[in-house]
């Protein structure tokens, strides 16, 4: 299970990164977004992948990690796909506006010479 996720991480982190040197508007925000998704899973990996874990504690189980789930990487990672859905709004927006403003979408606001 930990090398699929190390892969899924690695995987999201190479798409991002090169979806935010691609010289669109919009690719750089699918790649800030992909690459906002590889560090959540990273963080999210970071409390253990635990199997039938209790999310509480429980009578009769004593009260360490090893027996229970960290609840603080569930906790940020929730609160970073709040911000990560914000700035990706945000950013949209900005988009559309530019958009308007220049006439494309590219990110120095002039087109390629062709």
């Amino acid at each position: 299970m930990e090398i699929v996720l190390a892969i899924a991480i690695g995987a999201l982190t190479t798409c991002g990164v090169w979806l935010i040197l691609r010289p669109r508007t919009y690719q750089v925000i699918i790649g800030l977004s992909l690459l906002a998704y590889g560090v959540n899973l990273f963080i999210f990996s970071m409390g253990r992948l635990a199997v039938d874990s209790e999310p509480v504690l429980v009578s009769g189980v004593p009260p360490d990690l090893q027996h229970y789930a960290d609840p603080m990487p569930q906790a940020l990672v929730l609160t970073a796909i709040v911000i990560g859905f914000a700035m990706t709004a945000l950013f949209l927006v900005v988009l559309l506006a530019q958009r308007g403003f220049f006439g494309n979408d590219h990110v120095d606001g002039t087109q390629d010479a062709e």
